[in-house]
């Protein structure tokens, strides 16, 4: 998502008019695209591979810039509040989770850091012996068992690229995510480039288990189709990445859904792209990203996933071929009903603080990342989450929750079904910003943020055990409570967290999110959490 930064004089970003993307032969007009039209292909326009990033020196800090505020994608508006059937408003199940680590993330004052940007765009993921965080516009390497950081930790977002050339070298750009393969033990990292044109997705694969050793590396062109807000989704026969496109870095075009050639950029060689996009009547659609040890069935689509106004998903299902890329498809939209509900603020600026008159986002417009999968043998399941509104008063949509989902098929290649739903609402406190996901014994977790009137935005947990009646999350437990608000002219808050799960036991969620340490603006620190559930062993 694109972001605010730390006002500097004298900066401005302008975007170079260019033509339409020319791809496959043939010029692509995004708007006009939808699911089962041909799909554009191209190849990653430059790759090569990098020194161990341990001896990268961190780039200098990129220039800074100054982006448009946050506001609703066209075709979105939102409706009249309704009643939550799914609302939870008590949470009489003590909490089964067990806290194990809670450290500092990259933040305001944490290991050197001063915040250039907001929102941070807080994301994480465990690996073997590592936890790797990302923040706009630095990361940071920990050990996962002790917290500790490596030595010459945080490096700023473009420092993979060193030497690279180009775009990916030379811009710190945001919009990072970092993913771990579970089944291949290798990092990805990814952000954008799109303060000089063409606009570029720029991508590192890990040679090894190691973060802090080589990588793969990669650009993506996308002409002048601002690729923002990706999301990036780990499947056995590619690397799936959702964007909202903006034509010139203006104009909404639409989602554009790509596959990326897993096999090729885990050997190192040149990655074949196939994408579709789709038209401007939707936007934000999450890629299923895999957890677990065993991959979903052979030739399983990838599912993608999007909330739309009140009452239902929206599902498609993307089958890449890279043998004959001209025969990937990207079938639907499927539409399932869910309980009706109210995006919290409208998708749109709500949530209140202490001590101030500035609210923040809600991002509610949108499912929050990720969209996460897991093979159980005798069925698929799919959990997200995003923010709804939980009381109606005149009229008015007031509080917010978690509104939660499980998706299951019991068939390989099925449309899946709503197996359970619920919104977490256990006070009249604002909870927004989730990230969800199960281990292995199908225990779930989400974390969340937390604010009102009363409340400094904090990291809070919630979880249950398949045991616990359905559509239901027992007490809530802390990461961390803030103590501070988010000051004058500073709306802008997440654009998303991340919850993972240790590949080596499956059992062990890393949480990561934003909070204050005291008010202000472009202060923001962040914390990362662990902890696990007695039945997961």
């Amino acid at each position: 998502m694109m972001r605010l930064a730390a006002p500097l004089a004298g900066i401005a970003l302008v975007f170079l008019a260019a033509g339409p993307t020319q791809l496959a032969g043939r010029a692509v007009s995004p708007a006009a695209a939808q699911a089962g039209d041909q799909p554009e292909i191209a190849v990653s326009v430059h790759h090569d591979v990098s020194p161990p990033l341990r001896d990268i020196p961190s780039a200098p800090s990129a220039r800074k810039l100054t982006e448009r505020p946050l506001k609703p994608l066209p075709g979105e508006q939102a409706l009249e509040p309704v009643p939550d059937r799914a609302l939870q408003s008590s949470a009489p199940i003590p909490a089964a989770a067990i806290n194990l680590l809670n450290f500092a993330g990259v933040g305001q004052g944490d290991y050197g850091f001063t915040d250039n940007f907001a929102p941070p765009d807080t994301n994480g993921a465990v690996g073997l012996t590592q936890y790797v965080q990302w923040v706009n516009a630095d990361f940071a390497v920990f050990d996962k068992t002790t917290g500790l950081i490596f030595p010459g930790f945080p490096k700023a977002g473009n420092t993979p690229w060193a030497g690279f050339g180009g775009g990916c070298e030379t811009n710190n750009d945001g919009d990072p995510i970092v993913q771990y393969d579970k089944q291949a033990n290798r990092w990805i990292l990814t952000q954008f480039s799109v303060s000089t044109t063409p606009f570029l997705q720029c991508v590192a694969v890990s040679t090894t288990s190691d973060a802090t050793g080589s990588y793969n590396r990669y650009a993506f062109n996308y002409g002048n189709q601002l690729p923002d807000y990706p999301k990036l989704g780990v499947w056995p026969d590619a690397y799936y990445v959702t964007y909202n496109i903006f034509t010139n870095g203006q104009t909404f075009a639409g989602p554009k859904v790509c596959a990326w050639d897993r096999a090729a950029m885990l050997a190192g060689a040149a990655a074949t792209q196939v994408c579709f996009q789709l038209g401007t009547t939707v936007h934000s659609l999450l890629p299923s990203d895999l957890d677990g040890t065993t991959a979903p069935p052979a030739g399983a689509p990838n599912v993608l996933v999007r909330i739309t106004t009140s009452s239902s998903l929206q599902l498609w299902k993307f089958h890449v071929d890279f043998a004959n890329p001209a025969a990937s498809t990207l079938a639907g939209p499927d539409t399932l009903a869910v309980a009706a509900y109210t995006r919290a603020c409208g998708g749109g600026t709500c949530v209140p603080q202490p001590d101030t008159r500035q609210q923040l986002d809600s991002l509610a417009d949108r499912a929050m990342y990720r969209l996460a999968y897991r093979n159980f043998g005798t069925f698929d399941s799919w959990v997200l989450n995003h923010s709804v509104s939980t009381a109606v008063v005149h009229r008015k949509a007031v509080g917010s929750g978690i509104r939660w989902y499980e998706l299951r098929t019991s068939t390989p290649g099925a449309t899946p079904t709503v197996f359970q739903q619920g919104t977490y609402a256990p006070d009249d406190d604002f909870r927004w910003m989730g990230s969800i996901a199960q281990d292995k014994a199908g225990n779930i977790a989400v974390g969340y943020s937390v604010s009102s009137s009363a409340t400094h935005p904090a990291i809070r947990i919630a979880g249950r055990a398949p045991s616990d009646p359905a559509g239901t999350l027992a007490a809530e437990q802390s990461i961390i409570e803030g103590a501070g608000s988010q000051l004058r002219n500073l709306s802008r808050w997440g654009d998303y967290s991340s919850m993972t799960v240790d590949p080596v036991d499956d059992c062990t969620f890393f949480y990561t999110n934003e909070y204050l340490k005291a008010s202000g603006t472009f202060n923001w620190s962040t914390r990362i959490g662990t902890f696990k559930f007695a039945g997961c062993l």
